[in-house]
């Protein structure tokens, strides 16, 4: 078993244009087998959607980043930042499923909030049935559920997600940071 300074060293790392379409496949393998473990299969659309992921990549103040595990690609993140409030946000987040539990998960949020010191609030959104994200963010990263949106409460600003496993029904978090 490894100790502390043994583990391995988690990194980020911008990710290049021309690295973006290897990015969105590696985000949609990651989050296909939660998909699969609730539902059997991930059904006809992709998950996230072009739409979804492009708009993410392109928001305002966006970054994209690959983690890197002892400097080996394993997961990706992308957020907004809102260098005027720092409300930031997490809009994508995820570890190849070979490194699951290992700690890398938190070892990358981690280096996310030190990346972004003045960050008063970070919020990030999970579907009801990942309950492996739901932990993460809850017990792992301090996040508190704050909305539940559903077909009577459902994500403002947003088309209704229908066509997601479940009904698109998601949790959303926020982490205060500091006031």
């Amino acid at each position: 078993m490894k100790t502390e300074s043994e583990a391995s060293r988690v990194t980020l790392a911008r990710v290049d244009k021309a690295d973006l379409p290897e990015f969105k496949k590696e985000l949609r393998d990651s989050f296909s087998v939660a998909v699969i473990e609730a539902f059997g299969a991930v059904g006809d659309g992709t998950i996230p959607s072009d739409d979804d992921v492009d708009s993410s990549f392109a928001a305002p103040g966006s970054a994209v980043y690959h983690i890197l595990s002892d400097g080996k690609k394993v997961g990706g993140a992308v957020v907004s930042i809102d260098e005027a409030t720092q409300h930031n946000a997490l809009d994508l987040f995820f570890i190849s499923a070979a490194s699951h539990g290992h700690g890398i998960g938190t070892k990358a949020w981690a280096a996310i909030e030190a990346m972004y010191p003045d960050t008063k609030v970070w919020e990030t959104h999970t579907p009801y049935f990942e309950k492996r994200n739901i932990h993460f963010y809850v017990n792992k990263c301090g996040f508190k559920i704050v909305d539940f949106y559903h077909e009577h409460h459902p994500l403002p600003d947003k088309p209704p997600h229908d066509a997601l496993p479940g009904g698109g029904e998601f949790f959303r978090f926020e982490k205060v940071m500091r006031g």
